[in-house]
């Protein structure tokens, strides 16, 4: 293995640095973006219920706050419900806009990491190429060994690129879409426990 990565030269070195970031992110993104962590389904029925029961003290909003996303959300709109729909509606929008950039932190990184990975795959296949015709201009085309190792460095090199590249951009649109749905659910949350408190203005 180690002679393959030093036959691809120098270049396999951010290669390799791109694969390790990206294996990091992508562990990391699919531990956080557990439904458990960030939207539990139990959440809004609890809620909801402390609602009707009156039982919706500032240590419990505190504490909804800091577990999930999603109580974070909840709790930002129901510290405002005592000022009208809208003004619920507007808290719980801009905390959604920051829980949402948390939930897509690193994501633009590994695009990145996908993007550049195969440039420098293919920066690879041209440095070596440029070494083979040096070679050649060089001592002709009889140094059969000169030759090998500038097509074996452009080959190793776009091989390496494409091998990051493809499960980089695989898992980046699964944690795109991932994203989106947990969005989506959150939102679904957010309009039901407004819906609800506008219909029953008691609670």
């Amino acid at each position: 293995m180690f002679e393959i990565v030093k036959a691809g030269g120098w270049l396999m070195i951010p290669i390799i640095i791109s694969s390790v970031l990206a294996i990091a992110i992508i562990i990391e993104r699919f531990w956080v973006l557990r439904v458990d962590n960030v939207a539990p389904r139990d959440l809004l029925p609890t809620v909801w219920r402390r609602v009707r029961e009156n039982k919706l003290s500032a240590e419990y909003l505190k504490a909804i706050k800091q577990e999930t996303w999603l109580g974070s959300i909840l709790a930002a709109g129901l510290q405002q419900s005592r000022l009208g729909r809208e003004a619920m509606k507007d808290s719980i929008q801009q905390q959604a806009d920051q829980v949402a950039h948390e939930m897509e932190r690193f994501l633009n990184s590994l695009g990145t990491i996908a993007l550049i990975s195969p440039l420098l795959g293919l920066l690879g296949t041209v440095l070596g190429m440029i070494q083979v015709f040096t070679a050649i201009m060089v001592q002709g085309t009889g140094n059969a060994g000169v030759l090998a190792g500038g097509i074996s460095q452009a080959l190793i090199t776009t091989a390496a690129g494409l091998s990051v590249a493809i499960p980089a951009m695989i898992f980046h649109r699964a944690l795109t879409r991932r994203v989106d749905t947990l969005l989506v659910t959150m939102e679904q949350d957010c309009v039901k426990l407004v819906d609800a408190l506008s219909a029953e203005p008691e609670a």
